[in-house]
């Protein structure tokens, strides 16, 4: 089946690194519109500087789960200029690589890669090129909203909830019974990892008319601050005396007064504090959505490890799209053939 992605002018690819074992995640190779073979490694380690580095490093968010802690460090990295700044600021390393905004434009050997926003996390940023016969790339990284991401020929995508043999991969976001939640009380404690979640969680009771203050956890509050436009008045711990909305990571509820209404902001059911449902992925219904809505001719499911990709590139197939997920692929090199 990995010819027909070869017709299309892409070799799709996996490393094998030092240890013997697989680096994480894909890398394409394809020729420019000006015939130059052209690399592209997605959310992927770097490759040791004494082997040959690949033309750019894309990093499609700062989620640890994509690499960009490593990738960040080369000169040939490239993503949005808010996922460099939470990079820098989780990681307290410099940015190395290129930066653009979300929805914008820029050239990387001889190739105009065109960004698009996936609505995951502040920055999340999905990537899109043409090669050489015209042939169109998506990379999306994770997805929560794809409504802004183009049509194309050959996408590369993720499966976090891609399994539709598994209940947990259906959910529906419980935007209501978080409003009815503020309604109800003025002491809330809300938990939320510090990046991506917080922020959604802010955004979301802004957008559903709360305008008083919000305390937060510090890492929180200062990914908050620097990344999201609109988060209004945010504060920390304590500084607006308590009675009022707060948001911290879901183990640091404990640490709060008693008093407290505490949720944890999941669809998971592992927690002590009910859960309510908020979610920063589409579930197996939105990403099949998705990918009827991106019509490419074939599509490469990279993300996350475990058996998901493979469950959801069979559901694609089933349903009449050609599709692979990672463990598929056998096209194998190691770092210093690269």
């Amino acid at each position: 089946m990995l010819q027909q992605l070869i017709d299309l002018g892409v070799l799709a690819f996996r490393q094998i690194n030092s240890r013997g074992s697989f680096k994480p995640h894909v890398s394409l190779k394809f020729m420019s519109a000006e015939g130059r073979s052209v690399t592209f490694s997605i959310d992927t380690t770097r490759n040791p500087r004494k082997c040959l580095q690949p033309d750019a490093y894309l990093i499609t968010h700062a989620h640890s789960d994509h690499n960009g802690k490593s990738a960040m460090l080369s000169e040939r990295a490239l993503c949005s200029d808010k996922t460099a700044k939470v990079l820098e600021m989780r990681y307290g390393k410099t940015y190395k690589g290129s930066i653009m905004g979300v929805c914008d434009s820029i050239e990387v050997a001889d190739v105009t890669v065109h960004t698009f926003s996936t609505g995951h996390t502040p920055g999340s940023t999905a990537f899109y090129w043409e090669n050489d016969v015209g042939t169109r790339i998506l990379v999306t990284g994770d997805v929560k909203d794809p409504s802004m991401l183009p049509k194309c020929d050959v996408l590369i995508t993720e499966a976090n909830y891609g399994d539709p043999g598994d209940t947990t991969c259906y959910f529906e976001d419980d935007v209501a019974g978080l409003e009815q939640l503020l309604e109800e009380s003025s002491c809330v404690a809300l938990g939320a990892y510090a990046f991506g979640k917080a922020q959604r969680v802010v955004e979301l009771v802004r957008s559903l008319g709360y305008d008083d203050v919000i305390e937060m956890e510090a890492k929180s509050l200062e990914l908050t601050r620097c990344i999201l436009e609109g988060a209004g008045n945010v504060v920390g711990l304590g500084e607006a005396g308590g009675n009022t909305l707060c948001v911290v990571p879901p183990w640091d509820l404990d640490r709060l007064a008693w008093h407290t209404s505490k949720y944890v902001m999941s669809g998971r059911s592992d927690f002590r504090y009910p859960s309510i449902q908020i979610s920063d992925h589409l579930d197996v219904r939105g990403l099949t959505d998705m990918v009827h809505q991106l019509d490419p001719e074939f599509t490469v499911v990279y993300h996350p490890g475990g058996h998901r990709p493979g469950r959801f590139a069979a559901h694609l197939n089933y349903l009449g799209y050609d599709a692979v997920s990672i463990d598929m692929i056998d096209n194998v090199l190691r770092n210093d053939f690269f």
